[in-house]
């Protein structure tokens, strides 16, 4: 039995990030995940970003609403949410926390990929896999993944996306799409390889979040800080200048490598900082990559 507290969260990503998708992106979604084929299967409504090339113009005169084509092989798409639950998601300094910003997050592409007659699943990880719901359609598989994401609690702290990676490859036969939502703080060599093969099989989409104190640390004196994940206690002395430069620069060096590697690998991402506007940076995302195929 869901609290009041929970049922009222849910409704709320609900009509926010329908909302969101119907509004900003949902088709720049369906312009840059969609099937390869060309036999007409149905008509379906126009929305913001469609392709004008494919709007049906005999059916948009007769009911008076624009509509456009859809192809047979547009309708079977899997989409794959693999969301990491480990503890440093516990943390954000700007208007939520990581692990409520990868919730709507994974709400947003859920509902875009359902207006898409996609099929969603989601696989919840830690340093082991904690829950798999496989892909199936419509609102209330969407709003059950919500739920899922709110609420379950895992029993491990620590990260393995390799292993999340080795899950999906075993679990899904066929070519997908994979929005994989971490904060990527993990050693990037160490999950290369498995991405590497991910994104051979599938479509990988990478989803960094991040929070700005996770970044710069102010001048605050001697601290105590705790590692989420491990519990590893650290003593630090934030006034020191030289210890201030060293911390960004080991930033800002975990950031190049990580970039490197997504690169290197073909692997598109997008950065999202906790209290940003997710919907902008999903949406310059799509407009992006449509491009980068129209070409």
């Amino acid at each position: 039995m869901l609290s009041p507290e929970i049922a009222r969260k849910i409704r709320q990503i609900e009509i926010s990030t329908r909302h969101l998708v119907m509004d900003s992106f949902a088709g720049e979604y369906h312009s840059v995940f969609k099937g390869q084929g060309m036999e007409f299967d149905e008509v379906r409504p126009y929305y913001p970003g469609d392709d004008v090339r494919r709007i049906d113009w005999n059916v948009t005169a007769r009911t008076g609403s624009a509509f456009v084509r859809r192809y047979q092989e547009e309708r079977e798409s899997t989409v794959m949410l693999v969301v990491d639950a480990s503890a440093s998601g516990d943390f954000g300094t700007v208007g939520r926390f990581k692990r409520e910003m990868a919730a709507e997050l994974a709400a947003a592409l859920s509902f875009a990929a359902t207006s898409n007659n996609d099929r969603v699943g989601l696989l919840i990880f830690t340093d082991r896999v904690e829950l798999l719901v496989p892909p199936r359609k419509g609102r209330k598989h969407v709003l059950r993944l919500i739920r899922d994401m709110l609420v379950f609690e895992p029993r491990g702290k620590g990260t393995d996306i390799s292993m999340a990676l080795e899950t999906i490859n075993l679990v899904l036969k066929r070519r997908g799409i994979i929005f994989l939502v971490s904060d990527f703080l993990a050693d990037p060599e160490v999950y290369r390889r498995p991405l590497a093969i991910t994104n051979r099989r599938h479509d990988v989409v990478a989803l960094n979040l991040h929070d700005p104190l996770e970044r710069e640390i102010a001048d605050v004196g001697v601290l105590t800080l705790e590692d989420a994940e491990t519990g590893e206690m650290t003593v630090v002395d934030t006034g020191s200048a030289a210890w201030r430069e060293a911390f960004a620069r080991q930033v800002v060096d975990h950031d190049n490598k990580k970039w490197q590697v997504f690169a290197s690998l073909g692997v598109d991402s997008i950065k999202v900082a906790t209290g940003t506007d997710y919907a902008v940076k999903l949406t310059a995302f799509f407009r992006l990559r449509a491009k980068r195929l129209a070409r």
